[in-house]
């Protein structure tokens, strides 16, 4: 009755040691692969020469490794001041490096996401990467070339000029990739903007992570719909958004819906009481024998199929389609004979196409036009429209669904999912994670008041979140977000590794101070807590339990028990015990029992039988740590 809270919050390999021992059980062997038995599981028993087809650069080991490591002693800090109806959303808007944040999130949303779409640096030789070998914290300051934002976190222009430029992007890109993965659904996809900068690279790089079978599509979009004539040789018009599933078995994809153009082909010129139509081909080719027949119209005037072409239909079908008033000869029956077809019975949207143009899906124009509506004047660079991301989300997610951007920028995928909630009365759900970069000071975001691209994006939904409240006032959606940051732990997480040789009384007058950093809140202790459960939404409701002399008891999610309480009491015991539905896990502090350890064991053998006593003859499975 002793089980810690772990530090840990990723075991990557050895996850995925499991997943292989459950496919392979020969394989893996006191927890070790055998890599020549996995061959021959294989089927691979001769030896393969050592030239091979493979994607590599420099760093890419390096990159692999980066993607494994667990990120020790961060944490995510609740930001209440900085959030919008916190009580209630179940969005979540992240500060800080995506890669530590991917890792933070892994145990609470693996398999959780349905869709991510990102929108990268496009390396173009201005863009700033993320710099991961250079990540500070307060305790390790290095100095190194590089510009620094106010948490610490260190990002860097990768010009042409540089040594390994393509490298150091895919170095960048690489481990988020494969966190990415672990995150989706088995049914989800992420979508990955890009243009000809690393296009090659980011298909190649998905193929290996996700899987050349998993390639669902290239879709390529007319960004602008005029000609720049400083551009040396072409005007570059369009850029692309890569598109790949987690399992292409198991994904699901929406159709987009049907536009007033696409329909405004169907009319019902003979008031026929299935509605409107549209007339259809009777003819196709080459020409099946049995399928060429004469066809005599209503005025008697007769039809054959043209040279090397037949009628789609059988004779006997198509005498069967015209009883059934399915075959048109035109208002005065003397028009070759088509097929009608029905706007009630063709699919309920539209089978989305590659090529996307500026009037189906916005251009860049469009994008910097909303975001200055919004702000009363220009904030951000080459923004996304939200008419684009919104056919994104149309056929990426369902109405319940998450979608990720860890490259969120302004924020346009969060005001695209809640004016799509709006107008189908979804409940869509998202999650914007970015890196709290510094506004350059003689910007013009800087000069109206936005220190940092943060600053802007949180600004953003805030605004576009009470505009599209005013114009759907019939609709309620969730318009709030939830703010975290990332931040250094606030659990001492061993101090109490020799807790005999501490000053009790150090610990009876201040227990906080020895289990936690200075200034930290039970709420921010909470939250670091569940970042080491498994499928628990940070999104979830934190609520105080008790009252009265037990004000740091806490429930998390409706299952989760964090017991913050400095003293363990039999009262508080009979509390616990009582409550309905029961907790799923209970976490206690350590200190809380002063190192008595059989008066831990008394507590709970009482918590054990009071559950028993409480609940009858069901059986009820709870797990309980220290921390």
């Amino acid at each position: 009755m002793n089980h810690k809270v772990s530090q840990q919050i990723n075991d990557i390999v050895g996850d995925n040691i499991k997943k292989l021992a459950q496919i392979f059980p020969s394989v893996v062997k006191d927890g070790e692969v055998d890599f020549e038995a996995l061959k021959e599981e294989l089927g691979d028993f001769q030896e393969v020469g050592s030239e091979k087809y493979e994607f590599t650069w420099v760093g890419k080991q390096d990159a692999k490794k980066l993607a494994q490591e667990d990120v020790v002693g961060r944490t995510l800090k609740f930001i209440p001041e900085d959030s919008k109806d916190a009580d209630t959303t179940e969005n979540l808007y992240i500060e800080g490096d995506n890669l530590e944040v991917l890792k933070l999130l892994r145990q609470n949303y693996y398999g959780a996401i349905k869709m991510i779409y990102i929108d990268p640096p496009y390396n173009t030789g201005n863009d700033f990467l993320y710099n991961d070998s250079f990540k500070i914290n307060k305790n390790n300051s290095d100095i190194l070339e590089g510009n620094k934002n106010e948490d610490g976190e260190r990002y860097v222009i990768n010009k042409v000029s540089h040594n390994r430029f393509h490298a150091k992007w895919l170095n960048m890109i690489y481990p988020r990739l494969q966190l990415a993965r672990e995150l989706l659904t088995d049914t989800g996809a992420i979508f990955i903007s890009i243009d000809d900068h690393e296009s090659d690279n980011v298909k190649k790089i998905c193929n290996e992570i996700f899987g050349e079978k998993n390639f669902v599509a290239c879709v390529t979009w007319q960004r602008n719909y005029a000609p720049i004539s400083l551009k040396k040789y072409f005007s570059e018009s369009h850029e692309y958004c890569f598109i790949y599933a987690k399992n292409i078995d198991s994904f699901q994809m929406n159709l987009l819906p049907r536009s007033d153009k696409q329909n405004k082909d169907y009319k019902n010129p003979d008031n026929d009481p299935r509605g409107v139509w549209k007339v259809g081909n009777l003819t196709v080719g080459p020409a099946v024998e049995k399928q060429i027949y004469e066809i005599i119209g209503p005025t008697g005037k007769k039809f054959m199929p043209p040279s090397g072409y037949c009628w789609r239909f059988t004779k006997e079908k198509f005498e069967e389609m015209r009883k059934d008033n399915r075959i048109w000869f035109g208002l005065d029956g003397n028009n070759s004979p088509v097929p009608k077809l029905f706007l009630t019975e063709v699919q309920n949207g539209v089978t989305p196409m590659t090529l996307w143009t500026f009037d189906e899906a916005g251009h860049n124009q469009i994008a910097t036009r909303e975001l200055r509506d919004l702000f009363n004047g220009a904030v951000f660079t080459s923004p996304k429209p939200v008419k684009y991301l919104t056919r994104f989300l149309q056929i990426g997610m369902n109405k319940e669904d998450i979608v990720l951007d860890f490259f969120s920028g302004s924020s346009t995928t969060a005001h695209a999912v809640m004016e799509l909630n709006a107008k189908d009365n979804g409940n869509r759900k998202y999650i914007m994670v970015q890196l709290n970069e510094l506004c350059d000071k003689k910007s013009i975001s800087f000069k109206n008041g936005y220190r940092s691209i943060c600053d802007i994006g949180k600004e953003r939904i805030r605004r576009a979140g009470e505009k599209i409240k005013k114009e759907y006032k019939k609709v309620d959606i969730d318009i709030g977000f939830k703010v975290f940051k990332t931040s250094d732990t606030n659990i001492k997480w061993n101090t109490l590794m020799n807790f005999g040789q501490m000053d009790m009384k150090q610990i009876e007058i201040s227990p906080d101070t020895v289990d936690f950093v200075p200034e930290t809140k039970d709420i921010d202790v909470v939250y670091e807590l569940m970042l080491r459960q498994k499928d628990v939404p940070l999104s979830s409701k934190i609520e105080k339990i008790f009252g009265g002399g037990y004000s740091r008891t806490y429930l998390y999610a409706d299952s989760y028990l964090v017991c913050l309480e400095t003293k363990i009491t039999e009262k508080l015991i009979d509390k616990l015990a009582r409550i309905d539905p029961l907790p799923i896990k209970f976490i206690f502090r350590d200190s809380a029992f002063q190192d008595d350890i059989a008066l831990k064991d008394e507590t709970f053998r009482r918590l054990k039988a009071l559950i028993e006593k409480n609940n009858g003859m069901k059986k009820m499975t709870y797990t309980v740590e220290f921390l």
